[in-house]
């Protein structure tokens, strides 16, 4: 998921973002061009969204014991009732044959009518989130559930399931991250429990209703359209999607640089947006190329990668094959190609390498935000990775890494998150960086990884042990560093000069990073010398010898740390 920028002030935003929506256009078109130098910086910073609290009891233990093998998801849509009635047949297997009940996540405004267990009608209790399934004494292997239910479906969290409409047209879409899936269908809402999936969508015979994987194929009856969907590559629930509107649809295609296979590009966009969205979307090729060779070929070539705008106005959410675009980014000046390079990123980390729990969020959205970075450094060099990484900078980034609670779409899981994996890359260095990250694509794929599945690839490759920068920056530390450095010339000849330093950590809540740390020492002539030198240590003194003698030394001159280092001739 990419979230808008905050700039300027939040009043006058406000004021931007409220024209910009009312009449159809981007709100910071009005704004954006006069900074355009500047977008990196202005986009990358996050616009705060709500926080998130996963309700403690919304997963029983039971729940960690079944495997949903697939979803049979049937939906009919009624956008002028709100009303969906669904018919959802959940395939599975039963882990442990001590389990007296399964259990379901549905919200109990989505009221159940009927219930089978292979093919049997069943007793159930359906009580908030949860829906209850007494098992008889023999325990089957595999399980079977029928649901027929309706309801109008609660819009809570982001934005779980919506009937809206702009300009007079209904608009229907979901955002189910983290955990509200279920306020629409019946569903294991683990996102480890990753399963196959078919979905129909029926809708009035005016809208185009699109979802995950491939067109298997469309039917229309008595003024009512399905359109039946299927993917035959494991999905978490929270990336199951559906777009019912008014929609134009245009394709591209895409030739891997890997295998030349080729894949087709879909694109839903609202009639009047068309012209827009051909400009804006026209760089999917290259950048689906520049990952497919960086990470490994795209995870889902053999069904589809597209777009669909909806009207969740804070940014984009990367439903598998099919991510979701707010309607206020598609306006044909190609400013938010930073939000459509994270969410096809995702496709690779989030997607394909799902999460074993939500306390891993930063291996989504971490790895997506730096892929921003990557990619404006494979178009433009070093210099566009290092802007891209200080517009994603901050002084004071709050709260940990893993396990972020409510904070999980905070800038800190992002940008922060970011920022680690730059660190690491300094840290391990290229070559070794870009192997972890094909190794981690390619032992995880279609499945799940948690923060420790990732550092053991990244200390298997590197050969290195990383317990001390996964402590201080992911599990442990809140914290980043801030470090005083003092330098003298102890002795200077015609030949070679030596200097001392004094570097000093000051930073209140991490006590000791360890960390290496380039400088560079420059001449009253602007020749150079560059050195690194590891600081493990709250406090550490270093001695060089230098062929130069110098009048300015530069901590980190390239910006691979998240440091701020005050550097002071004594």
């Amino acid at each position: 998921m990419k979230t808008k920028s905050k700039f300027i002030s939040v009043g006058i935003f406000t004021l931007f973002f409220f024209i910009g929506w009312k009449i159809g256009d981007s709100p910071l078109n009005y704004s954006l061009k006069t900074v355009k130098e500047q977008a990196n910086i202005v986009k990358h910073r996050l616009f705060q969204i709500p926080y998130i609290n996963i309700a403690a009891n919304y997963i029983s233990e039971t729940q960690y014991k079944i495997d949903v093998i697939h979803y049979n998801l049937n939906f009919n849509l009624f956008p002028k009732e709100k009303l969906l009635i669904g018919d959802v047949t959940v395939t599975g297997i039963l882990k442990d044959k001590n389990v007296a009940e399964l259990h379901l996540n549905l919200y109990d405004n989505m009221k159940v009518e009927n219930l089978t267990l292979n093919g049997k009608e069943n007793t159930f209790l359906q009580n908030d989130t949860r829906l209850s399934i007494p098992l008889s004494e023999t325990r089957p292997d595999t399980f079977i559930i029928e649901i027929t239910y309706s309801g109008k479906p609660k819009k809570i969290g982001l934005s779980s399931f919506v009937f809206g409409e702009l300009n007079g047209k209904s608009v229907i879409y979901n955002l189910s991250e983290p955990t509200f899936a279920s306020t629409w269908f019946p569903c294991n809402d683990i996102p480890s429990d990753k399963a196959l999936m078919d979905i129909s969508i029926t809708n009035d015979s005016i809208y185009t209703s699109a979802s995950n994987g491939i067109l298997v194929s469309e039917a229309t009856e008595g003024g009512r359209k399905t359109y039946h969907w299927k993917t035959d590559y494991p999905i978490s629930t929270y990336l199951i999607s559906v777009y019912s509107s008014i929609y134009t649809k245009f394709t591209d295609e895409y030739v891997s640089p890997l295998s030349k296979d080729s894949m087709t590009l879909e694109y839903y966009v609202f009639p009047e947006h068309l012209d827009n969205a051909k400009i804006d979307f026209a760089d999917h090729p290259k950048m689906l190329s520049f990952f497919a060779e960086t990470f490994g070929e795209y995870p889902f070539i053999k069904e589809k990668y597209g777009v669909a705008e909806f009207l969740w106005q804070l940014g984009a959410m990367e439903h598998q094959t099919l991510t979701g675009i707010g309607s206020n980014f598609v306006g044909g000046k190609k400013f938010f190609n930073d939000i459509f390079v994270h969410e096809l990123s995702h496709q690779w980390w989030g997607n394909a390498v799902g999460l074993k729990s939500w306390k891993d969020i930063w291996l989504n959205e971490g790895f997506a935000t730096y892929s921003e970075a990557l990619y404006a450094e494979h178009r433009a060099g070093a210099e566009a990775l290092q802007s891209s990484m200080l517009s994603k900078r901050s002084d004071n980034f709050i709260g940990k890494l893993y396990d972020p609670g409510a904070d999980m779409f905070s800038s800190t899981v992002y940008d922060k998150g970011a920022w680690v994996l730059h660190m690491l890359r300094w840290e391990v260095g290229d070559s070794s960086f870009f192997k972890i990250l094909r190794e981690y694509f390619e032992k995880y794929k279609y499945s799940s990884a948690s923060t420790s599945d990732f550092q053991h690839v990244c200390e298997s490759i590197s050969g290195k042990d990383l317990r001390h920068f996964f402590t201080q920056w992911v599990f442990e530390g809140d914290d980043q560093i801030k470090m005083n450095v003092k330098w003298k010339i102890e002795s200077s000849t015609n030949e070679k000069t030596i200097i001392k330093m004094e570097l000093n950590q000051i930073q209140d809540r991490y006590k000791v990073f360890d960390f290496p740390v380039e400088f560079q020492f420059l001449d009253k002539k602007g020749n150079y010398e560059n050195a690194i030198f590891r600081v493990d240590s709250r406090s550490k003194t270093i001695q060089h010898e230098l062929k130069l003698e110098p009048v300015i030394i530069i901590a980190d001159p390239s910006d691979w740390l998240l440091a701020d280092i005050n550097v002071i001739h004594k």
